[in-house]
């Protein structure tokens, strides 16, 4: 085991983080080396350990708060408060921030040092590593006594849902996610997208149609290749690479000396849900998951995205309309929800209102003016917003209309689908930024059944507009900035510091 490093203050956030990397590259870098010689045949004579480093800020005064419109970067009492901390690799950028802001906000003392928390040896190999490959049936069994395994009791989201209780002497959590809970997440977005986090944008749209996803493949495409055009070339080369199922990497050519390189290949098999990023140098671009169908989906993957913290993630799909005086086609502007999706109902109890964030609500309504051409009154005639119900059943129509339809009209609803409510609802729980802007693709209380003719025809018609309003809200809500998308409706009481 790697001897527990003295905590040393910082003063500056760069050096810091340069801390952090030395101790975490150290603890990985020594685990690897073990584990290599198990491989080999060489069973150490003791359990092998190695940590996570510790960032821990100690104040004895409230914090200065010098901007209160931030919903973070500060501690709302004095105290002792502490996180551990991985990946420095992906995190550099996001950990600068949240430690300027503490070293901003308090005149405490911030500290970094060597956690007791063990780094699991599956979180130490990374997501290219597969034990079942490379250890034989002796060595796997003998695995658990030898090196530390994924802990569930470190593994919760007991922070996030403010279950969390603080022991006495125990330090006060400073982030969401500990860092053993961020490195599951890592392995499991690979598992479940078929691409690296490392990859992953700062503005995510999830749809539950792979014809949205086909568009911006298309557009993603365009954006990468050569123009002789300078404006063109200008607007193409605030993208870097786009980037596929398989880490496949397509570099932009409208950039002279790109970091980016062409790299990786297509799978053999799609993964469950197959995502696409389109990046930019400072993390801003866009990523797009195609989550399939269903509330159990829509969980699993915001689950995990939610440990990356984005700026903000959108739901665009389709719905069915409750409403006569809508039309296949018409777009729906979630402003509420109704969740009878039951997947969280043990994290955040239905009875939890879930509000609308304005910043997200104004950059929807804008993009749908802007793409199609209606303003203001008018916007109405192809637009609605109001309640959007979300169940977990799909054939939810064969149901007993005078049960069913009784609770959809009392909450006002005017549409229904199976995976915004969950969206938006795990946004609320992480402190992630959430939006709704659905399309009427079948009106089942009416007679327009979702049915294979239909629904072919309405998709190619329709899609093309729903994804570049869905870009453009994602281009405002970029302009905007993170400090002012992080509202503070998403803070608990006594909430973390870090966003």
């Amino acid at each position: 085991m790697i001897s527990n490093a003295r905590f040393k203050r910082f003063t500056t956030p760069e050096e810091a983080v340069l801390a952090v990397q030395g101790i975490y590259n150290a603890n990985i870098k020594y685990l690897r080396e073990q584990f290599e010689a198990f491989a080999e045949g060489q069973i150490p004579k003791q359990p092998v350990r190695a940590c996570y480093p510790e960032l821990r800020l100690t104040t004895t005064e409230t914090g200065k708060k010098t901007d209160n419109r931030l919903s973070f970067g500060y501690v709302p009492l004095p105290g002792v408060y502490a996180t551990t901390l991985t990946r420095p690799d992906i995190f550099e950028h996001y950990y600068k921030q949240q430690i300027r802001l503490l070293l901003e906000n308090h005149e405490g003392k911030l500290e970094v040092g060597l956690s007791d928390t063990p780094i699991p040896i599956h979180f130490a190999l990374g997501e290219d590593f597969h034990l079942e490959q490379d250890l034989d049936a002796a060595q796997i069994a003998a695995l658990p006594r030898l090196f530390d395994q994924p802990n569930l009791d470190k593994l919760d989201d007991s922070i996030a849902n403010s279950y969390y209780v603080v022991k006495e002497g125990e330090p006060h959590p400073l982030s969401l996610f500990p860092a053993a809970r961020v490195d599951l997440s890592l392995l499991r977005l690979k598992h479940y997208t078929g691409t690296k986090a490392e990859h992953f944008q700062n503005y995510v749209i999830f749809t539950n149609y792979q014809f949205y996803i086909d568009e911006f493949i298309r557009i993603g495409h365009g954006i990468m290749a050569p123009t002789d055009d300078p404006h063109l070339k200008r607007e193409r080369g605030a993208y870097t690479a786009f980037v596929e199922p398989g880490n496949k990497v397509t570099a932009n050519r409208n950039i002279d000396n790109n970091p980016e390189i062409n790299s990786g290949e297509a799978p053999s098999r799609m993964p469950q849900m197959p995502t696409y990023h389109l990046k930019r140098a400072d993390g801003s671009g866009i990523t797009m998951v195609n989550i399939g169908v269903g509330p159990s989906n829509a969980k699993t993957i915001t689950d995990h995205i939610a440990v990356l913290r984005p700026h903000a993630w959108l739901m665009l799909g389709h719905c069915a309309g409750l409403r006569n005086s809508q039309r296949l086609g018409d777009y729906v502007l979630a402003h509420a929800y109704l969740r009878n999706d039951q997947v969280l109902d043990d994290d955040l109890h239905p009875s939890i209102p879930v509000p609308a964030l304005a910043e997200i609500q104004q950059a929807l309504e804008t993009a749908v003016a802007q793409v199609t051409g209606y303003e203001g009154y008018d916007l109405k005639k192809i637009m609605r917003t109001g309640t959007v119900a979300t169940i977990d059943d799909r054939n939810w129509e064969l149901r007993t209309s005078v049960r069913q339809n009784r609770r959809l009209s009392q909450s006002r609803a005017i549409a229904l689908d199976m995976e915004s409510a969950t969206i938006a609802a795990n946004g609320f729980r992480f402190r992630v930024p959430y939006g709704t802007l659905l399309c009427v693709s079948d009106k089942p209380l009416h007679g327009q059944l979702k049915l294979p003719g239909m629904a072919d025809s309405f998709y190619r018609t329709r899609v093309d507009q729903h994804l570049q309003i869905g870009l453009l809200a994602m281009a405002l809500l970029r302009d905007i900035g993170p400090e002012r998308l992080h509202s503070r409706k998403l803070r608990s009481f006594n909430e973390v510091a870090f966003q």
